[in-house]
C-alpha cells in the first residue's frame, strides 16, 4: 500500500462517489484484482455496484520481481518464488474477505521476460486462476478509464502518467461522455527499477549522479516519447499531468510528512513543477539510510523512489507541464469492471 510498510493492510473507510464509473454494465459483487508489477504486488478488494467501485481493502508488498532482470531478461527463480508466495497470500486473503471473483494481472516484467512462462505457471498455481499478462496498451487504456472516472478531471485535456518499475505508460485524452479510449497511449520501457539497475548510484548518490540521470531521461523523452507523440499527431496542448500508481502517492506522503494512507488526502495533493523539482533534489541529496527514515516513504522503496520521482520531473520538464495531480484510480479499478 502506498505509504504503508510491506504487507500491512489498510481498509478504506469511506466509499467513493457514485461518479467513479468505469464500467459498461451494472453489477453487484465483491471482487479482487492482484496486480503483479516489476517492483511490487498490489491487491485491491472492492465492492462493485451500479457501475461504482467502493474499495474495501488495498495493500501491497514489494517483491522486486525485476531485480537483476534487465541484463539477461530472465526473471530470477527466487524473485518468482517470492512473488508467487505473496500472490497466494493475497488470493487467500481476498477470498476470506468474500471476493467471489479474483483476477491476477501481470505487466511489464512479465511481458518482457524470456522465461515468462515460468512466472505464469507459478502465479496460476499460487492464485488458482489464470494469470493475464496484459499489453502496455491495455494497461494504458485501463489507467485512462480509472482516472477519468473522477469528476474533478471532467472535460480537461490530460497527460496521464503511470510510472512503474519497468515501464511508463503515457496517455493523452480528455474525459467526457464518449471518452471510452484516450487519444494517444503507449507504453515505454522507462521505469524506476529499470533505471536503478542501469545507473547503480550506490547508497549515497551525488549531484553528478542526478545530473547523469536527468540527462539520460531528457534525451530519451525527446527521442522516443516526443517522437512517438509527433508521429501519432497527438494533441500536445496539455498543461495538466496526472500521475497514477504508487510513486506519486508516496511522493505526496513524503511531501506532507504523512504516515497514514488516506485516499482523499493523497488525491487532493497537486505538485507544481518547481515543488516537484525541489522534492526530487531533496531526495537525491540524502543517503539511503536517511531516506529510509523519511515519514511517508516505506523503507524498502527508499532506493527506487529516486528514479520514479526523477522520471515524473523529467516528463514535466520536457512537455512544459505546470502541475502534477495524483489519482489512485488506476488499472485495478477498470480491471474489476471489465
Amino acid at each position: 500500500m502506498p505509504g504503508k510498510r510491506s504487507a500491512e493492510i489498510c481498509p478504506v473507510a469511506a466509499g467513493l462517489h457514485a461518479s467513479d464509473t468505469v464500467a459498461l454494465n451494472a453489477v453487484e459483487f465483491r471482487g479482487a484484482v492482484i496486480d503483479v508489477g516489476t517492483n511490487s504486488v498490489k491487491l485491491l478488494v472492492a465492492d462493485v455496484r451500479d457501475q461504482a467501485v467502493t474499495p474495501f481493502l488495498e495493500t501491497s508488498e514489494q517483491t522486486r520481481l525485476g531485480a537483476g532482470f534487465y541484463d539477461s531478461h530472465q526473471l530470477q527463480p527466487e524473485r518468482i518464488d517470492h512473488t508467487a508466495r505473496v500472490v497466494s497470500r493475497f488470493a487467500t486473503q481476498a477470498r476470506e474477505l468474500g471476493a467471489v471473483r479474483v483476477r491476477v494481472i501481470a505487466t511489464s516484467a512479465a511481458r518482457e521476460a524470456k522465461n515468462g512462462a515460468d512466472l505464469r505457471t507459478a502465479l496460476d498455481a499460487a492464485s488458482g486462476v489464470v494469470t493475464e499478462v496484459i499489453s502496455g496498451e491495455q494497461e494504458a487504456d485501463w489507467g485512462f478509464a480509472g482516472v477519468v472516472s473522477n469528476p474533478v478531471f471532467a472535460g480537461r485535456p490530460l497527460m496521464i502518467l503511470d510510472v512503474g518499475g519497468g515501464s511508463t505508460e503515457v496517455i493523452l485524452g480528455c474525459s467526457g461522455p464518449r471518452a471510452v479510449r484516450p487519444d494517444f497511449r503507449q507504453s515505454f520501457p522507462l521505469g524506476s527499477v529499470r533505471y536503478l539497475e542501469r545507473f547503480r548510484c550506490g547508497t549515497a548518490p551525488t549531484a553528478a549522479d542526478l545530473a547523469s540521470v536527468r540527462a539520460a531521461l531528457a534525451e530519451y523523452l525527446r527521442r522516443e516519447v516526443r517522437g512517438a507523440l509527433e508521429r501519432a499527431k497527438a494533441p500536445l496542448g496539455v498543461t495538466q499531468a496526472v500521475g497514477i500508481g504508487g510513486t506519486t502517492a508516496i511522493l505526496a506522503l513524503i511531501h506532507h510528512r504523512c504516515l497514514q494512507f488516506e485516499r482523499e488526502f493523497i488525491e487532493a495533493t497537486e505538485f507544481s513543477a518547481p515543488a516537484l523539482t525541489e522534492l526530487v533534489e531533496r531526495l537525491w541529496s540524502l543517503p539511503l539510510d536517511e531516506r529510509r527514515k523519511l515519514p511517508g516513504l516505506p523503507p524498502e522503496r527508499a532506493d527506487v523512489i529516486l528514479f520514479g520521482a526523477a522520471i515524473y520531473e523529467a516528463i514535466l520538464r520536457e512537455f512544459r507541464l505546470t502541475t502534477l495531480a495524483i489519482s489512485l484510480r488506476g488499472l485495478r479499478y477498470a480491471a474489476l469492471l471489465t
